[in-house]
C-alpha cells in the first residue's frame, strides 16, 4: 500500500498511480516487497518541527525518513517531504518541480532499500540510483 496525503500544503500535480507503480517496480527490483509506504506533503515549516520533536535536528531538510520495522523483506516507512524545499532545491539545481519532487519520493525509498548519503561515495552511489530510477519513471510514462 503507497499513500499520498497533504498535511498544510496543496497536493502536487503528479499522476499518483503512475508514481505506485514505478515505485514498486523500484522495490521490487531491489528483491523487496512494498509494505506500507506514506508519504506526507508538507512546508518547511511544518518538517523543520518535525525534525527538531521527532530527530533533534535544527535545520530545514527535504525529507526525513521513519521506517515502520526492519525493511528486511517488507519495505514500510512514513515519509514527510517538504514540498517549499523540493521547490527551492529544483531552482538551485536546475530541475523541473516535477523531477525533484520525483527524485526526493524514490531517494527515501533507496534508504529503506540499503542505499546511504553520509560520504562522498555514498552520495555519488545515491545520486546514480536516483538518475537510474527517475529514467526508469519517464520510460514507464512513455510507454504506457
Amino acid at each position: 500500500m503507497i499513500q499520498f496525503r497533504t498535511i498544510d500544503v496543496m497536493m502536487p500535480q503528479l499522476d499518483l498511480e503512475k508514481v505506485r507503480l514505478w515505485i514498486t517496480s523500484v522495490v521490487t527490483a531491489a528483491g523487496y516487497q512494498v509494505g506500507e509506504l506514506h508519504y506526507y506533503f508538507c512546508s518547511d515549516e511544518t518538517l523543520l518541527n518535525i525534525n527538531k520533536e521527532r530527530l533533534g535536528h535544527d535545520f530545514y531538510t527535504d525529507i526525513v525518513t521513519f521506517p515502520l520495522g526492519d525493511c528486511e523483506v517488507f519495505v514500510s516507512s512514513e515519509f514527510c517531504l517538504s514540498l517549499d524545499r523540493i521547490a527551492e532545491n529544483s531552482l538551485t539545481f536546475g530541475r523541473t518541480f516535477e523531477s525533484e519532487l520525483l527524485r526526493v519520493i524514490i531517494h527515501g525509498v533507496l534508504h529503506l532499500i540499503g542505499f546511504d548519503d553520509l560520504t562522498d561515495e555514498d552520495e555519488k552511489r545515491m545520486r546514480q540510483k536516483e538518475e537510474e530510477c527517475l529514467n526508469l519513471f519517464y520510460k514507464q510514462l512513455s510507454t504506457n
